[in-house]
């Protein structure tokens, strides 16, 4: 289990703004530095089809996480984007899916 204190639903709340995923990365941040390089990781692994995930980028991270949390981390982002790409796809909207 992902033990990243960006996956823990605590930290939402310390977000004051939703006007876009970058503003809360600045110096005024309710972040730490570990947890800055890990939404920034995380901002590049979405974003990765306009560019490489930058060079600094990931040396942040790999500086802040051990290799096997990394390595989580990284999987955690990518299939939580796959998720998202195949509701997106489908065209699925909240409360519609109904299990069974």
């Amino acid at each position: 289990m992902l033990r990243h204190p960006c996956f823990q639903p605590a930290l939402a709340s310390r977000v004051r703004s939703s006007s876009g995923s970058n503003e809360a990365l600045g110096r005024q941040s309710p972040f730490t530095e570990r947890e800055r390089a890990a939404l920034q990781l995380t901002d590049a692994i979405t974003l990765i089809g306009d560019s490489h995930v930058p060079r600094d980028v990931f040396e942040s991270a790999r500086g802040h996480f051990e290799d096997k949390e990394l390595a989580e981390l990284i999987w955690a982002v990518i299939v939580i984007n796959a998720w998202n790409r195949m509701a997106v796809t489908a065209r699925s909207l909240p409360g519609e899916y109904t299990p069974g």
